[in-house]
């Protein structure tokens, strides 16, 4: 009977742990995350809709090229007044009926619609590069915040690690102080830095729940963070000479292809409006049915029309200069944007070369650590050495480990600030 009772005991467990598995996600990679966020995050939506407003536009620019037919049916009622032919004369009373339909259709206007829908078009190149732009904001958002959690729960490890070896630390300083190889001061010295390294552990967890938050929101979720992430903080060397770099930025760069757009369309938008000045033929055809009783007498029109704007009060000159005044702004735009994308790329290009630095000097001075407090712990245990020289080297170890850290983080975080300053993807994810 226990026997039995153990092997169900046994298989309860095993379905609980089984249950749990199948709950739990597996973690996502960066690439996974990136998705995510390309589809719930609500800054792409917004973007994605005005896209879908500029593609109206164009449809609404060519309007006047397609067919225009209206209906319409009208009741009209007229009475004459007696007073009109005499007092003796009856009141005279009729019904006029008037139902037909119109199409208009414009036959040639020296392409001003043509341009107009041009000029439409073009914004909507605009409005899809600026789609791009955002898109590339929430992917460095999102890199950034993938790395921040890794760094700062592998800086809660170091905390961890830094908690156990300091209680570890205490224990010995207690052993020796019982047998009274050590004095008082070693107990309260160790006790100290133990309280230190266990504050330092609850503000380190802290920042792991706070960057777990920060991912959500990069994420564009609404709902709570139910997965955890794969650690990719690991160094992939990457190369790029800076001109390599600036020919990807002004080639790729959907900044300036939104400024490019921009001037294709008011440039265009100026042909348009110079093109108002010349005549627009229209023709128009009328079909109706009329008269005083059912059933009506059918009338049918055909119209050709000759438009030729002679004065508008300067409306159109004045429209005219008010773009070409836009156009020279965005072409200054344009030149201001090359400039701060070259600074952009160049900082980037640099701050990489120092961050690849910064990792092969972190590294040996981890490894130094390391041997320090190796050091420090044989001679404490030996008696040759004091608890302060042991404390410095377990906080030099801390140290170490967490500029390592930093400097894996500052790593991957430039090259994703590289990869958006020249819109080409350096590392795989």
């Amino acid at each position: 009977m226990k026997m039995l009772m153990t092997v169900m005991t046994l298989a309860i467990g095993l379905a609980a742990g089984a249950a749990v598995a199948e709950e739990a996600p597996p973690p996502k990679t960066l690439s996974e995350c990136v998705a995510i966020a390309i589809e719930h995050h609500p800054s792409l939506k917004a973007a994605a809709a005005s896209v879908q407003a500029g593609h109206a536009r164009v449809w609404e620019a060519a309007a006047p090229y397609l067919p225009q037919i209206t209906a319409s049916y009208a009741v009209s009622r007229r009475q004459i007044s007696p007073a009109a032919f005499g007092s003796s004369a009856p009141t005279s009373r009729s019904y006029f009926y008037n139902t037909g339909a119109s199409l208009t259709q414009t036959l040639f206007d020296f392409g001003q619609t043509l341009e107009a829908i041009r000029s439409a078009q073009a914004s909507e190149q605009s409005l899809q590069a600026d789609l791009s732009t955002q898109l590339a904001t929430v992917v460095l958002n999102l890199r950034q915040s993938y790395f921040t959690l890794l760094a700062n729960r592998r800086l809660l490890g170091v905390a961890d690690e830094t908690v156990h070896q300091n209680q570890k630390h205490l224990e010995q300083a207690e052993g020796r102080f019982k047998v009274g190889l050590a004095a008082k001061i070693d107990v309260t010295t160790a006790q100290v830095q133990l309280a230190t390294a266990e504050l330092n552990q609850v503000t380190a967890r802290n920042n792991v729940a706070v960057a777990r938050e920060t991912l959500r929101n990069a994420l564009g979720l609404t709902g709570p963070l139910d997965f955890d992430i794969v650690d990719n903080l690991d160094v992939h060397q990457i190369t790029i000479s800076e001109d390599d770099a600036l020919a990807a930025a002004y080639d790729l760069r959907p900044e300036l292809r939104s400024i490019q757009a921009q001037e294709r369309a008011t440039a265009q938008q100026i042909a348009s409006l110079q093109r108002s000045y010349l005549p627009t033929l229209q023709a128009q055809g009328n079909y109706n049915w009329q008269g005083e009783d059912y059933p009506l007498s059918d009338v049918w029109t055909v119209t050709g029309n000759v438009t030729l704007p002679i004065m508008s009060g300067g409306l159109t000159t004045a429209q005219i200069a008010e773009q070409k005044a836009n156009l020279a702004n965005l072409r200054f735009n344009e030149e201001v944007e090359r400039q701060n994308i070259a600074l952009e790329v160049r900082q980037a290009v640099l701050n990489l070369a120092q961050a690849a630095e910064s990792i092969r000097v972190s590294d040996e001075g981890l490894r130094e650590a390391h041997e320090n407090l190796d050091l420090a712990e044989g001679r404490y245990k030996t008696g040759v050495g004091n608890i302060i020289e042991l404390t410095d080297a377990q906080a030099s170890l801390t140290t170490a480990e967490a500029s390592d850290v930093q400097a894996l983080y500052t790593y991957k975080t430039t090259v994703a600030a590289l990869e958006k300053a020249t819109a080409k993807q350096l590392e795989s994810d």
